[in-house]
Order: structure tokens, then sequence, then C-alpha cells
């Protein structure tokens, strides 16, 4: 039977597009490899991780889409496993209607992992390290006292 699968996976933060290219190229060799039919690779780009990963504080998320009959889960996250490139990665079954669009793998100039902007749903608030701007200025009153001048006699 086929299923689609939905794989997530974090690379370091500090890889050049050509070494994050080879990582994908990698990655869906071994899925054709393997077996899988459909194959689709998404760069997300460089975000803020909710939590460091071995000392890092940002990675470069992948979402990758593919078709198989679920031997190629084993053998891909055991690659990823061993692999100092990857920090995080996680695979989902689909249910059975899910479709998607088979993209192939960017090529090296085309692989872009500049931050994206996010985009939080309604009534999300999203922290960031920017510094808030304030919209409105107040002036610091201090009470004014008058002193009160004490004649010593001696």
């Amino acid at each position: 039977m086929i299923n689609t699968y939905e794989m997530m996976f974090i690379l370091r933060p500090d890889l050049s597009g050509e070494q994050i290219n080879k990582q994908l190229h990698k990655y869906s060799t071994l899925l054709k490899e393997n077996g899988a039919g459909k194959l689709s690779i998404e760069i997300w780009g460089k975000r803020r991780l909710a939590y460091p990963i071995q000392k890092f504080q940002d990675g470069i998320y992948v979402l990758t889409y593919y078709t198989g009959d679920g031997t190629q889960v084993a053998k891909i996250e055991k690659e990823m496993r061993f692999s100092e490139e990857v920090i995080r990665y996680l695979t989902l079954k689909q249910e059975e209607d899910f479709e998607f669009e088979e993209k192939a793998v960017p090529e090296p100039q085309a692989v872009s992992v500049e931050p994206k902007e996010e985009v939080a749903p309604p009534g999300v608030i999203i922290a960031t390290d920017k510094p808030v701007q304030e919209t409105e200025k107040t002036e610091e009153v201090t009470p004014k006292t008058e002193t009160e001048e004490v004649a010593v006699e001696a």
C-alpha cells in the first residue's frame, strides 16, 4: 500500500548554500533509491528555534513530502540520526486523501537561507528580538517642593 509521509527536518544554521544543497540531494536520492514515489522538498529558510538545540538558536527548516510503502521512513531517519548537519527531524504519516505537488530539489544558486517573516494566526503573539517602538512619549513629572530656610539661633 502506498502512503504519503510528511517529514520536517532542521539543518544547522551555519551551513552554506552548497552544503544545504548537498544534504537535500543526499536525502532525495536515498528516498528514490528505497522506492519512494512522488517527492517534494521545500526550504522554509533560517528561523529561530523554540529552544536551543545543540547550542544552536536558529536552524534551517526543510519540509519534505514523499509517497512510499513505509520502508523509507526507518532508512532516512537512521541516516539523519547519524548526520552532524541535521539537528532535528520528524516524520508523520498523512491521511489517505492527502495530495501534494511534486517539487524537485532546488539548484545550488536557488537555495536561499534568509529568514522569512513569521506570520502568526489570529490571536497569537510572536516574540521577537526587535525592540518595541514607543508610540507616545511622556515626560516624567517631579513634584516641586519649596525649601524653607530655618534660622538657627545661637
